[in-house]
Formats: C-alpha cells, structure tokens, sequence
C-alpha cells in the first residue's frame, strides 16, 4: 500500500511543479511582451526623429544652393 500512496503523492507533486513553472513561464512571456511594445515605440520614436533632422537637412542643402 505503500508504493501506490508514494506514486500518488510525487504524481501529485510533479503536477504542482509543472504549475509553478507554467506560470513562471506566462509572467515571463508577460514581462517581454511589454519590453518588446516599448522597445518598438522607441525605434518609432528615433525614425520619426530621423525623419526630421532629414527634412530640415535637405532643407537647408536646398538654402545652399
């Protein structure tokens, strides 16, 4: 009667391991999923910043002339 009560009980305990770590795993995925949207506004951000000081570039090649 032992042995099955063991089965059962680490059985048990493996499940609740898997658990832990499946929401570990979703807080994570989570966590990146946020960096990854504020990582793309920043990239947005510079272009938008990189179109500009490109516009008023030409601008002032085009005041050269």
């Amino acid at each position: 009667m032992f042995w099955p009560m063991l089965a059962i009980a680490l059985g048990f305990l493996g499940i609740a391991v898997l658990g832990v770590l499946g929401i570990k795993v979703f807080v994570e995925a989570q966590r990146l999923g946020r960096q990854a949207t504020v990582t793309t506004e920043r990239i947005n951000r510079a272009s938008e910043d990189l179109e500009q000081a490109a516009t008023r570039l030409a601008a002032t090649g085009e005041g050269l002339r």
